[in-house]
């Protein structure tokens, strides 16, 4: 969900893959692969890198959804669901999707801003009143532009919070607990001055919505997104609840490349919330970027805004080039253009979503965040590049 190889995911990728309309494919448009399948082509780039990620990286599943030029929706799946007991990944199944949650609070608050309720270069004081204070943070100077850019200043709570995968992964936090552990640390910078990414940005926007609303986040998200365009197979959970309810490969944490894996699939995804909370599936994934980069869900001067971008520091470790705009990022590919979107670290899961201005989309999970061999990040990324350029 966010930077730290814990969970702080690296916002990475996805957006826009102009051909796909939401709802469901049409008759004949999904093609489904496993790791036995020999598949030819642009497939077979996809599918050997899934094998790859799970024979050389040893992550327990790889999973991917695609969209290419034809339109064509595709799945593929390699590895096992559970370590225990062997039994076959299910393909474009569900999975904790992090910091992907960041762009769909950040999609709602500027439908905000288009309905007239939210001033994107407002001061955060103007809705939340005397709640942002602390060592050098104040909330009258800080925008909500900056919440959702990253560059308020604002310190991290996400490593102040407890063992995130072991005893303290099944309790609750409410979101005003995340906030308060977050603002009796220092700021890091004056607001609009540097770029930082931190989880306390999206609580904040995320009580923004609710304060505005006068309704819970996890309705604006359901109502205004995952309703409104069909994705089925895509949930923000309800309060204490641990589980993954539809099909699903187990969630695996090591505490360091080459440490034996742990199973974490049960956990309290509280403390993410606005920022990492959101549950959902590759294929889903792919529409909710496709139906947000081609205006579906954002008013033409609001999708302007998001796509506004300011630079990522070298020292975050993103590929060169990658830039921030409001919720979402755009890093450059190697055949040329731009890859948009975020993606999403969470004990269990790594999420890497991308899509490009000419429709095409690829989604790439893994069943464990910290890696099992130090390679492994930079291979999903990389299967995420050439994928995208095969398509």
């Amino acid at each position: 969900m966010s930077p730290s190889s814990q969970w702080r995911g690296r916002a990475i990728v996805a957006v826009v893959a102009a051909a796909l309309a939401v709802g469901c494919s049409p008759p004949g448009s999904e093609v489904q692969a496993h790791g036995s399948d020999r598949a030819r082509g642009s497939d077979g780039v996809v599918q050997q890198g899934l094998d790859r990620l799970v024979h050389d990286d040893k992550y327990p599943a790889a999973l991917a959804a695609t969209i290419g030029r034809d339109g064509r929706t595709r799945n593929y799946a390699s590895g096992v669901a559970d370590l225990k007991t062997g039994a076959k990944v299910p393909v474009d199944s569900q999975v904790r999707a992090g910091s992907n949650t960041k762009t769909f609070t950040a999609t709602v608050v500027l439908q905000l801003v288009g309905e007239g309720k939210v001033d994107l270069d407002a001061p955060i004081e103007r809705y939340l009143p005397n709640l942002v204070r602390g060592e050098g943070i104040d909330g009258r100077r800080i925008t909500v532009r900056q919440l959702l850019q990253h560059t308020s200043g604002l310190p991290e709570y996400s490593d102040t919070i407890g063992d995130l995968t072991g005893k303290d992964r099944h309790t609750y936090v409410q979101p005003r607990t995340l906030l308060d552990t977050a603002l009796a640390r220092k700021a890091l910078f004056a607001p609009g001055t540097s770029w930082s990414y931190s989880n306390t940005n999206y609580v904040l926007a995320g009580l923004l919505i609710e304060k505005i609303t006068g309704r819970p986040l996890a309705e604006q998200i359901t109502h205004r997104i995952i309703q409104r365009i069909g994705l089925r197979h895509t949930s923000f959970p309800g309060v204490g609840d641990e589980r993954i309810r539809e099909a699903h490969p187990q969630a695996y944490f090591a505490a360091k490349p080459g440490a034996p894996l742990e199973n974490i699939t049960k956990m309290d995804p509280s403390w993410g919330w606005a920022a990492g909370q959101v549950i959902s599936t590759p294929s889903d994934l792919n529409r909710f970027f496709t139906a947000l980069f081609n205006g579906k869900l954002l008013k033409p001067a609001q999708l302007t805004q998001m796509r506004t971008t300011v630079k990522v520091p070298d020292s975050f470790g993103l590929e060169p080039g990658a830039r921030y705009g409001l919720g979402v990022t755009s890093i450059p590919l190697s055949c040329g253009g731009l890859v948009w979107g975020h993606g999403g670290d969470i004990p269990g899961y790594k999420t890497r979503p991308g899509v490009t201005d000419d429709g095409r989309a690829v989604t790439i999970a893994v069943t464990a965040n910290q890696a099992p061999t130090k390679q492994g990040p930079a291979d999903v990324n990389a299967l995420l590049d050439s994928a995208l350029c095969e398509k």
